[in-house]
């Protein structure tokens, strides 16, 4: 099944994807939000539509698949292809950074360029949303905490991100971060160490990988979030980017405004953003 929040006539609501239409459940007594949704437990089941509202997906605004999130939880350095780009040595522990709601936008929606910097980076990746509370989650359980998955694109301001050796201020710039279509649900995906992932600037490959490619794979990410917070439904863990990012190329290649970026992993979809200067 595909979930997807959205905005139709000035009202924001979600539902479910079935083709090239989507049927809104908020009328249905299943919760106000997709995040309601999901921890109210109905994502594990196929909901009627007998009395649901279709809309062809040309009619509807996407709005991040959870607009706000309690928590965003993105790892850095986490697939050997980029700590052999970097330099670095490969990671004992996961290395976690936060985003903040605000910071997200939606398929079909633009990442904004920040007038404080021209040093906008794609960052291809896969999204993990959680669908029950989880704490102390062992790795071997991990997989049945999660409800399912989406594209990201963690745009960066790179050289806000290495202001300092924390991260916090060159990812969170309003509407850098790109997270959609859509969630599809673990049964749908199957294992998510075997799927493709790839980005696109302007149409060229910038990225592309297999997620068997993670050093640290979605089942750990899991057990180490829930060993030092409670992992709610509706949080979002971003599992990290692939090799290939612009800012180790020669020369640099940043995001300009007019460019249209693409992030696509097998099995979940396409999410896709154009790049606009901020006003």
């Amino acid at each position: 099944m595909k979930f997807a929040s959205y905005r139709h006539q000035g009202k924001e609501s979600f539902g479910i994807v079935q083709g090239d239409r989507l049927f809104d459940l908020g009328h249905l007594g299943l919760g106000d939000s997709l995040l309601q949704f999901l921890a109210l437990g109905h994502y594990t089941k196929a909901p009627s539509l007998t009395d649901a509202t279709g809309l062809t997906l040309e009619e509807i605004e996407f709005l991040p698949v959870i607009p706000a999130p309690g928590k965003i939880l993105c790892v850095g350095i986490n697939y050997l292809s980029h700590v052999k780009e970097t330099g670095r040595d490969v990671p004992k522990f996961p290395m976690f950074f936060t985003r903040f709601g605000d910071s997200q936008t939606a398929h079909g929606q633009a990442i904004i360029r920040p007038n404080a910097s021209e040093k906008l980076d794609f960052e291809g990746e896969l999204a993990v949303i959680i669908g029950k509370k989880a704490r102390h989650v062992k790795a071997a359980d991990a997989l049945s905490y999660v409800a399912g998955y989406s594209c990201y694109n963690d745009g960066s301001v790179r050289d806000w991100q290495r202001h300092t050796i924390q991260f916090t201020p060159g990812k969170n710039f309003p509407s850098t971060g790109g997270f959609g279509p859509w969630l599809v649900t673990t049964d749908e995906v199957g294992d998510p160490s075997q799927l493709t992932l790839t980005t696109r600037l302007n149409g060229s490959i910038v990225q592309q990988a297999r997620t068997d490619d993670l050093i640290f794979p979605v089942e750990q990410l899991i057990e180490y979030c829930s060993t030092f917070t409670e992992l709610n439904p509706g949080d979002v863990i971003i599992t990290g980017t692939t090799g290939g990012v612009g800012a180790f190329r020669e020369p640099p290649l940043w995001m300009q405004p007019g460019d249209v970026v693409e992030v696509e992993i097998s099995s979940i979809g396409t999410l896709v953003n154009r790049i606009e200067q901020e006003s």
